[in-house]
């Protein structure tokens, strides 16, 4: 499933594979697992067969990776006009089962559309730092990806100038695993999705450049001997995207939480993007109400519930949220829209 897309940060979605697993709390509740139940049924996906089975909870990945027809592959290389594609929304490009013969084809297909911007965005950090930094291996692999698809690009480096590489943190655990990878491992732009937002992250350290991360090659075999000078070398973040959990059985997310990452950003003069409150959105700052205990602990947040309405209450204050759906909480953050995009 490829196709005009409705999140806000990109512009169409695009899906050479389909299927992935669950492997830490943002999982949870991913739409795409719906979905993917939904086009395992329709003849003409026949790739989505057998990528989610039926639970409790409802569909659930299986683990299985589908391929799509080369039809869909190749759909960037039939489109001229300069678009953002987010790559595989449907699946996780660096997932284990995917073999590296297929990664080199959708890399191919990126390098031999220069026009395009391309987003891919992963929970396996540490595969997608092993495969674009075996030395001259993933150049040269790409490279003869290029061919067999009938293409050959003038010239041909990694990273890829029009790639974008992303990794979700939906909590500092999170972000202490996946972040560090991200940083080594070249790209033109690197950017965190802390979306769904289940609790605080800190990002300071890795918003400020300081020294060298990943490594640029070319197709010639040179390399960048003066780490820092060029954007493949930049150790900091490029862009932050945030937002709270939509959908069924959606998760709160605390204002704070976003607020602290839009300050984070500000300060380190670095995109900030916030896409959704999803769900719940925040009302007004008031004292907890007597009836609502006792809470649940959420993280750092304790919760009270009442019919359409939580309140999350930190060490000083509380926030009432209510049940609105994604449409109605909107997206902006203290008044504002924050569209944010690295130039």
């Amino acid at each position: 499933m490829s196709g005009i897309s409705k999140i806000e940060w990109t512009e169409r979605t695009w899906n050479p594979i389909a299927g992935c697993s669950v492997v830490s709390p943002g999982c949870t509740n991913c739409y795409a697992m719906r979905m993917a139940h939904r086009l395992a049924a329709n003849p003409s996906t026949p790739h989505y067969a057998g990528t989610t089975e039926m639970s409790r909870g409802g569909p659930v990945w299986t683990g299985k990776i589908g391929v799509a027809r080369e039809i869909v592959l190749m759909e960037p290389l039939r489109r001229r006009k300069p678009t953002t594609y987010f790559v595989n929304s449907m699946s996780d490009l660096f997932h284990e089962a995917v073999p590296d013969e297929v990664i080199d084809r959708v890399f191919a297909v990126m390098a031999l559309s220069p026009q395009h911007k391309f987003q891919v965005l992963t929970k396996r950090a540490e595969r997608m730092r092993e495969y674009l930094t075996s030395g001259l291996g993933p150049i040269f692999r790409i490279f003869d990806a290029t061919e067999k698809l009938g293409g050959s690009p003038e010239e041909l480096e990694i990273p890829l100038p029009n790639v974008w590489l992303g990794v979700s943190a939906e909590d500092q655990r999170r972000a202490d695993e996946r972040v560090p990878h991200l940083l080594a491992t070249p790209a033109a732009v690197r950017f965190v999705s802390a979306e769904p937002l289940l609790g605080p992250v800190d990002l300071h350290q890795w918003l400020h450049p300081s020294g060298a991360a990943g490594q640029c090659v070319s197709i010639d075999g040179d390399w960048c001997h003066e780490p820092g000078t060029c954007s493949c070398c930049r150790r900091g973040l490029d862009w932050v995207i945030a937002g709270g959990e939509s959908g069924p059985g959606a998760r709160p997310m605390h204002p704070d939480w976003a607020r602290s990452l839009r300050d984070q950003c500000t300060a380190a003069g670095v995109p900030f993007f916030f896409k959704q409150w999803g769900r719940w959105k925040p009302g007004a700052t008031r004292e907890r109400r007597p009836e609502w205990a006792p809470g649940k602990l959420y993280e750092t947040t304790t919760l009270w519930g009442d019919p359409g309405w939580i309140a999350a209450q930190d060490h000083h204050w509380s926030y009432l949220l209510e049940d609105l759906g994604k449409r109605a909480a909107g997206r902006q953050l203290d008044g504002r829209t924050w569209d944010e995009v690295p130039a």
